[in-house]
C-alpha cells in the first residue's frame, strides 16, 4: 500500500494542524466545553467554511467527494487538539446515515443544511438494553395509515442530541427485538410532540443526552429509506465512525507520548532529569511501541474502507488495539506526570478521559476481541 499523501490531503492535513495551533489551545478548549452548548458554534461555523464537514460526503450530495483517508486526518488532529465540536455526532454519524439513506428531496432538506453548519444533528439509536449490538432495537413506528407513522420507545447516549434539532432515529417497522432486518431510520424534529432529551455532560468533555419517544407522530416522508432496510447503513456507518475515533484516539495517544517525554526531560529528582532514568525509559519506549502499533493498523483499516474492501475484521482489530494500547498510553502518562497527571488544570487528565471514553464507544475492546475469535 502507498500511505503517501497526495497534494490535496497534505493542504487538508497542514490546515487542520495550523488552526488547532493557532486557534484552539487547551485553556480555549476548555471554555468552549464549559459553555451551555459544550462547543463552539462560531468555530463550527469555520469548519463549515473550511470545508471539513463537507470532506466525506459525494460531490452530487454537495460534499468535496473525499473518504475515509481524510476524515482520518481530520479526526487524528482533532485528537491532538482535544477538540469539543461535534464533528462524530453531525457528520460522520447523523450525515453518514443521512447520505446512504436519504432521497434526494431528504438530502436536500437535511444533509445539505448540515453541510454548511446550519443544522445540528444526532444519530439516537443505541438503546438503554442494547449494549453494543446494533440490531437490539426495542423502539417500535407503527404504521398509522398510509402517510405516517407513531414511534414509542427510548435511546441512550445520544452524541450532541442535547444540541439537535433533528434527530435520526431507528425504529422497528417489523419484526422481533433481535431481528438482524424489520429496523427502519426516520428523521424527527427534536420539538415534535412526544419527544423528550435529557441532555448532559460526558466524562471526556463532550455532550450526550438520552431521547425519549412517547407516540411521536411523524409523517411518511421522514422515513429514510425503504422500511425495515436501514441494517446495512447503520452497520456501515458505526463501522465508519469506529474508524473515525480510533484516529481521534491515535492523536490522542501520540500527544501523550511526546508531552509525557517531553516531561520526562525537564522534572528533576535526586538532581537529574527523570527520563534519565533506565526504568522510565523503557515505559516511554513501550508507550512509543504502542503508539506505532495502533498507528499502523489504523493505516491498514482505513486503506482497506478507501479500496472498498470487506472491512468488519479490520475495524474491530483497530478497536481493540486501541482499547488495550490506548488504556497503557494513558494509564503510562497519568503515573509518569506523577500526581500532577491527574489534575484538572493539566491536559494530560483530560486526554486520557477522552482516551477512557473512546475505548467504550462502539464497542470495547472484549466486545472487538470476541468479534475477530467468531
Amino acid at each position: 500500500m502507498d500511505f503517501t499523501l497526495n497534494d490535496e490531503q497534505s493542504m487538508l492535513d497542514d490546515s487542520v494542524a495550523k488552526f488547532l495551533a493557532n486557534d484552539y489551545d487547551f485553556d480555549t478548549r476548555q471554555g468552549y466545553a464549559a459553555s451551555t452548548t459544550g462547543f463552539s458554534p462560531e468555530v463550527w461555523r469555520q469548519f463549515a467554511e473550511l470545508g471539513w464537514t463537507a470532506v466525506p460526503f459525494s460531490e452530487a450530495d454537495g460534499g468535496l467527494g473525499y473518504g475515509p483517508v481524510e476524515t482520518m486526518l481530520i479526526m487524528r488532529h482533532f485528537g491532538r487538539g482535544l477538540v469539543v465540536e461535534p464533528y462524530l455526532a453531525n457528520v460522520v454519524l447523523a450525515g453518514g446515515a443521512l447520505a446512504r439513506t436519504g432521497d434526494t428531496e431528504q438530502k436536500s432538506r437535511w444533509l445539505e443544511p448540515l453541510i454548511a453548519g446550519e443544522l445540528q444533528t444526532a444519530l439516537a439509536h443505541t438503546e438503554p438494553q442494547s449494549r453494543y449490538r446494533l440490531t437490539d432495537v426495542a423502539t417500535t413506528a407503527t404504521q398509522d395509515g398510509d402517510d405516517a407513522y407513531v414511534l414509542s420507545g427510548s435511546k441512550g447516549v445520544v452524541l450532541n442530541g442535547g444540541n439537535a434539532e433533528l434527530l435520526l432515529v431507528s425504529a422497528r417497522t417489523s419484526g422481533g427485538q433481535f431481528d438482524d432486518t424489520g429496523v427502519s431510520l426516520f428523521a424527527v424534529p427534536r420539538d415534535a410532540d412526544g419527544v423528550t432529551v435529557r441532555r448532559y455532560a460526558t466524562v471526556d468533555g463532550h455532550t450526550a443526552a438520552e431521547v425519549g419517544l412517547d407516540a411521536v407522530r411523524v409523517s411518511r416522508d421522514r422515513l429514510l429509506g425503504e422500511p425495515g432496510a436501514a441494517g446495512a447503513a447503520l452497520a456501515a456507518v458505526f463501522g465508519d465512525a469506529i474508524l473515525a475515533v480510533s484516529a481521534e484516539a491515535v492523536g490522542i495517544m501520540q500527544i501523550l507520548t511526546e508531552k509525557t517525554v517531553e516531561y520526562s526531560k525537564s522534572r528533576v529528582q535526586f538532581g537529574v532529569p527523570i527520563g534519565s532514568f533506565q526504568a522510565l525509559q523503557h515505559r516511554m519506549v513501550d508507550m512509543l511501541t504502542a503508539c506505532e502499533q495502533s498507528y499502523s493498523l489504523l493505516l491498514w483499516a482505513t486503506m482497506l474502507a478507501a479500496d472498498g474492501g470487506d472491512t468488519d475484521r479490520a475495524v474491530s482489530s483497530i478497536k481493540y488495539q486501541i482499547g488495550t494500547a490506548g488504556k497503557l498510553v494513558g494509564q503510562e502518562a497519568v503515573q509518569l506526570h506523577g500526581g500532577m497527571g491527574v489534575t484538572w488544570e493539566l491536559d494530560i487528565a483530560h486526554y486520557f478521559k477522552r482516551l477512557t471514553a473512546i475505548g467504550q464507544l462502539f464497542g470495547n475492546a472484549d466486545h472487538h476481541l470476541d468479534r475477530l475469535a467468531v
